[in-house]
């Protein structure tokens, strides 16, 4: 039986700090406490979700009743696409700190795509009459390294299953 926790101790925690008994008690302390300020950020995060929810439906609300009624110009359609990428981004962080708290281990493809679809929101919204070119090369090489990152972890995560 000692061997069965033992083996699950291992799963459920990083063997790069192996904890020795003399440091157990206090690092563990450490844990349950930085797992605590996680929850709390989780449920920050839905708050943010609910109000970005919220802000979509009343901006949205806003600009299609006043003139010309249920028209919306480019500008408003950028803008409101901006919030509902924006309330997507927040989403996927949100699964981001609940997959932490479920398994101890960060999502590395996931916080990549996360970062991805965070810059993609970024160019979609591009104004480019007032971007300096430098700024959107810089950009560019973002999201073609992002891509690239990613596509490297799917590429080693489709290995590892074959």
């Amino acid at each position: 039986m000692k061997h069965f926790k033992t083996a699950y101790k291992k799963r459920k925690s990083h063997e790069e700090l192996p904890v020795g008994d003399e440091q157990g008690n206090i690092l563990n302390f450490f844990h349950k406490a930085i797992r605590l300020a996680v929850t709390i950020l989780a449920g920050l995060m839905v708050l943010v979700i609910f109000l970005g929810v919220f802000q979509v439906v009343f901006v949205l609300f806003q600009k299609l009743t006043t003139p010309p009624y249920l028209i919306l110009s480019v500008t408003d359609l950028l803008s409101t696409f901006s919030a509902f990428l924006l309330v997507l981004i927040a989403i996927e962080i949100y699964i981001n700190i609940s997959l932490y708290l479920r398994s101890d281990v960060i999502p590395v493809k996931l916080v990549v795509a996360t970062a991805l679809m965070a810059i993609s929101r970024k160019v979609i919204v591009f104004d480019f009459k007032y971007l300096e070119p430098s700024y959107v090369y810089a950009s560019a090489a973002v999201v073609l390294a992002l891509g690239v990152t990613y596509w490297l972890l799917d590429k080693k995560e489709t290995n590892k299953h074959d």
